[in-house]
C-alpha cells in the first residue's frame, strides 16, 4: 500500500486535463449512496495523470488549517484528496455527522397541488428523506424541451424567513426569487423547505436524529438532489445550487458534501468567521458574537461543544468553499452587508485561491462586489445566473428579472 500511494504522489506532480478527473470524480461517486469509491478515484487519477506526460507548473497546494491554525503544505492531488476528507470530518466535528446515505427508502414524492404559468408547471410536492422525515418542496419544470430530451437543474436554497420556499418563487423581498427566474430561464427547478421554515414551520428539532439543523438541511437537500436524478428529464451531469443568505451558506454545505453539484452560488451567506459580527445583539439575544451560528436550527455545536470560540472550530469557510474545487464557484457579497463584513469575503477568496490554482480552475471561482447591503441586486444575479449558464452549457430561455 505504501509503495502505492508513493507511485500516486509521484504521478500527482503533474498536471492532467481536470474536467477528466471530475467526470471520473462524479461517475465513482454513488448517486444514492454519496460517498465517493476513493481508490477507484485515486487510481484513475494515477492513469490520467501518467499518461499526461507534463510538468505541472505548481507541484503543491498550501492552505491554512483552522484546526492546526498554521499552513500546510500538500504535496500534488493525491495528498490534497486525502486531506479533503479531514476537511469534511471536520465539517462534521461542528455540524454532526452526516447520516449514511446507503439503503435510503424511495422517494415517494406526492403532488399536493399544481401552478400552470406561461413559461413552466410549477408542483408543490413533498418527498421522504427518510423514514418519518417528509421535505417540502416546490417543483419547477420549464415547458420548453430539449431537444436532447436532458435539461440542467438546479437546488435553489431559500434566505431566513417564515415563508420558506415561497420566498425564491418570488412572494418575500425583492430580488430573492431566483427559482421562479430560473425556471423561466429554462432550468427545472427544486426548492426545498429549510427546517423551521414553510412547511416546516413546526420542525421538532430537540427530538430528530441530527445533532444540528444544518446537518438536517444537508441531508435534506442531498435528497433534493436525489430526486432531481430520478427525473428523466434531468441531466446529471449538469446539476448547480443557488442561495442567498441563509440559503448562501447551505449552498456551500451542501456542495461541499455533494460533488454532484458543478456549480455553486452563494449570495449574501459567508466570510471567514472571525470577521462575522452582527453587532451587540449577537450577544445580547445569542450569548456571543457566533452565538447566531449556534442556534438549533443552524450548529448548536458551536456553543455546546466550541464555547462560541472562533479559535476552538476546526473549519472556517476557506475551507469549505476549498473542498468545491475544482467545481465552479460564484459568490455575490455587497460591500455594505451588515451580516457578512466584505473584508471576511476578500480574506477568504485569497486563502483558498491557491487551491483553484493548483487545478487550473483560477477561472471558475469568481466573486462580486456590489455596491449595496444584504441583497441579491439584479445586475449581480443576472451576472450569477449567466455565470450558471456558461458552466451548466445552457442557452437561456429570455425572461423578466425584477
Amino acid at each position: 500500500m505504501y509503495s502505492f500511494w508513493k507511485t500516486i504522489r509521484a504521478l500527482s506532480s503533474q498536471p492532467l486535463a481536470w474536467s477528466v478527473y471530475t467526470f471520473l470524480y462524479v461517475k465513482t461517486t454513488s448517486p444514492q449512496k454519496g460517498y465517493p469509491h476513493r481508490l477507484a478515484r485515486l487510481m484513475a487519477l494515477a492513469l490520467i495523470m501518467a499518461s499526461s506526460g507534463q510538468v505541472s507548473a505548481q507541484k503543491s497546494i498550501e492552505i491554512y488549517s483552522s484546526e492546526l491554525h498554521e499552513n500546510v503544505v500538500l504535496e500534488g492531488a493525491a495528498e490534497w484528496e486525502e486531506y479533503r476528507w479531514v476537511l469534511k470530518r471536520n465539517m462534521e466535528k461542528i455540524m454532526g455527522p452526516l447520516p449514511d446515505r446507503h439503503d435510503l427508502p424511495p422517494l415517494d414524492m406526492r403532488v399536493k397541488d399544481s401552478l400552470v404559468t406561461e413559461d413552466y408547471l410549477r408542483l408543490n410536492i413533498d418527498y421522504l428523506a427518510a423514514p418519518g422525515e417528509r421535505v417540502p418542496a416546490y417543483l419547477y419544470l420549464p415547458h420548453r424541451v430539449s431537444v436532447t430530451g436532458k435539461s440542467p437543474a438546479i437546488l435553489a436554497l431559500h434566505p431566513t424567513g417564515a415563508q420558506g420556499k415561497k420566498i425564491v418563487d418570488g412572494e418575500g423581498k425583492a430580488n430573492r426569487g431566483y427559482a421562479k427566474e430560473l425556471a423561466q430561464r429554462g432550468y427545472i427547478v427544486i426548492a426545498p423547505d429549510y427546517p423551521s421554515f414553510g412547511d416546516l414551520a413546526d420542525y421538532d428539532f430537540e427530538n430528530d436524529r441530527y445533532q444540528s439543523g444544518t446537518m438536517a438541511a444537508i441531508f435534506y437537500h442531498m435528497r433534493a438532489v436525489d430526486l432531481l436524478l430520478e427525473r428523466n428529464e434531468v441531466d446529471p451531469e449538469r446539476l448547480g445550487v443557488i442561495g442567498h443568505s441563509l440559503g448562501g451558506h447551505n449552498s456551500i454545505f451542501v456542495g461541499a458534501f455533494d460533488e454532484r453539484l458543478k456549480v455553486v452560488v452563494t449570495s449574501s451567506g459567508w466570510n471567514q468567521m472571525e470577521y462575522y459580527d452582527i453587532g451587540p445583539v449577537a450577544s445580547e439575544r445569542y450569548g456571543g458574537r457566533l452565538g447566531p451560528y449556534a442556534q438549533d436550527r443552524y450548529m448548536p455545536l458551536v456553543r455546546d461543544k466550541y464555547q462560541l470560540d472562533g479559535n476552538k472550530i476546526p473549519i472556517n469557510y476557506h475551507e469549505m468553499i476549498a473542498l468545491l474545487a475544482p467545481r465552479a464557484f460564484f459568490s455575490n457579497s455587497p460591500i455594505n452587508d451588515s451580516n457578512f463584513d466584505v473584508k471576511g469575503v476578500e480574506v477568504g477568496m485569497e486563502m483558498v485561491s491557491d487551491v483553484y490554482r493548483f487545478f487550473e480552475a483560477k477561472n471558475v471561482l469568481q466573486v462580486r462586489y456590489p455596491d449595496a447591503e444584504h441583497d441579491f441586486p439584479t445586475e449581480t444575479r443576472r451576472e450569477a445566473y449567466e455565470f450558471i449558464d456558461q458552466i451548466l452549457e445552457h442557452s437561456p430561455s429570455q425572461h423578466e428579472m425584477e
